[in-house]
């Protein structure tokens, strides 16, 4: 079946908010082996709406809407959607009720809080529309089905949207589609996108059913196995293949094999599973590292100190880097990495602390030091290695890279072998 997906909302053109529903929906929708052609966001103009609602109707099955199902005469798709499908409009007694009930608790926690009459335009519904309750808000969504065409309305804000659609309208569209497809992701650091191509460039020319789809991202590169059947168990069966042949190839590159988990939970389990505790010393990231690793919850299981020493002086005062080392190979060099990333386990009592020192630009840089160059230490059981990176972009990009490869040069650190314990 052919799915699409209008966005419904002025604020959305003019760029006020970010339209995070399509994104999520059409994950949704490929999950449920639906193809999405198009994408269309409309304001709220009615003759504009109703022919957005007219072309989305022709080329597509579905039509999923989210948006403008709210009290105020702006919100105006149902009505809209009514009209083009040739639907008259009726009070749902039902969801009155609800919204009664809703607006009634609404009043009761803020006395100055009145309930206006136009909360209950919420309550009308297209003939024969099937109304899903709002558990998170007062505007319910519909689903009109018609001429062999199905129209879903949900809410536009998302935490009412995406609980109404997993709980509701999956299990609808799951029934309508034979086919599922099953996907699982493949997670990689240490190597980068153009050599995890190459690596896999005979998988994808020969792939038909399950497929493999790369994705870059900072530091990391994702694959995406996706397998399409009759269930979750047939995919699965056809998955599994694909995924050994990847950890051959991929082997201790491969820092998770489940959609949510991220590059610092992988690291913040290593240190849990070794028994480590964790020091950080940064400087031009300002404590962006830090950022991540504390992100995942029961990281003050490993974590215990964060130093941001972003002078010179912070350097010698709060780590011990050497004046003379300042002086002579200054901050942004292996040997103030590697001061950094000692002093880091000496002050903070840690088993393992990592370092990083460089220019963000867009200031600072010489011919022998450009903007971007970055040296990161990481000291493991008294021993220390430090690696320098040269970084491109922007000030924002440049520590953003840096972060990155911090934590995958800690990571690296904890597997091999020089900084296992004597």
């Amino acid at each position: 079946m052919i799915a699409e997906l209008v966005s419904v909302g002025t604020e959305i053109l003019l760029g006020n908010i970010v339209n995070t529903n399509s994104a999520y929906l059409s994950e949704k929708c490929a999950l449920l082996g639906l193809s999405v052609y198009y994408q269309t966001v409309v304001g709220d103009n009615e003759a504009r709406m109703k022919e957005t609602v007219r072309t989305a109707l022709d080329r597509s099955d579905v039509v999923i809407f989210t948006g403008g199902l709210g009290p105020t005469e702006d919100d105006m798709t149902k009505e809209v959607v009514a009209d083009v499908m040739g639907l008259s409009m009726a009070e749902d007694e039902h969801s009155r009720k609800r919204i009664e009930t809703y607006m009634k608790q609404y009043e009761k926690n803020d006395k100055k809080r009145r309930i206006t009459s136009n909360n209950y335009k919420q309550a009308l519904v297209p003939e024969g529309a099937l109304v899903l309750d709002n558990q998170n808000g007062t505007a319910p969504g519909l689903i009109i089905e018609k001429n062999g065409k199905t129209a879903i309305l949900l809410p536009g804000p998302p935490n009412e949207m995406k609980p109404m659609f997993e709980e509701e309208v999956y299990p609808f569209l799951r029934k309508k589609q034979p086919e599922i497809i099953y996907s699982q992701m493949i997670k990689i650091c240490g190597i980068g996108e153009s050599q995890v191509a190459e690596e896999i460039q005979d998988l994808i020319e020969n792939q038909t059913n399950p497929t493999i789809a790369p994705y870059a991202k900072t530091g990391e590169v994702h694959l995406r196995i996706t397998a399409k059947g009759e269930s979750e168990k047939e995919c699965k069966k056809m998955i599994k293949p694909v995924v050994r042949e990847l950890k051959n190839r991929f082997g201790k590159n491969i820092f998770a094999t489940e959609e949510d988990k991220t590059l610092e939970e992988a690291v913040v389990d290593m240190l849990k599973d070794q028994g480590l505790k964790l020091s950080l010393v940064e400087s031009c990231t300002g404590g962006a590292v830090a950022a991540r690793i504390v992100n995942v919850p029961g990281a003050s299981q490993v974590f215990t100190h964060g130093y941001v020493t972003y002078s010179n002086r912070a350097k010698r005062r709060c780590i011990g880097v050497k004046k003379s080392t300042l002086k002579m190979e200054g901050a942004v060099s292996a040997k103030c990495a590697k001061e950094m990333a000692k002093g880091g386990c000496v002050v903070s009592g840690t088993d393992i602390s990592l370092s990083i020192t460089g220019l963000a630009g867009p200031d600072g840089g010489t011919k022998e030091t450009p903007v971007g160059t970055v040296f990161m230490g990481c000291c493991y059981n008294g021993k220390v290695e430090t690696r320098e990176f040269h970084f491109t972009g922007n000030r924002r990009k440049i520590r953003e890279q840096a972060s990155a490869h911090a934590l995958v040069m800690l990571r690296e650190c904890i597997m091999e072998g020089i900084y296992k314990k004597d």
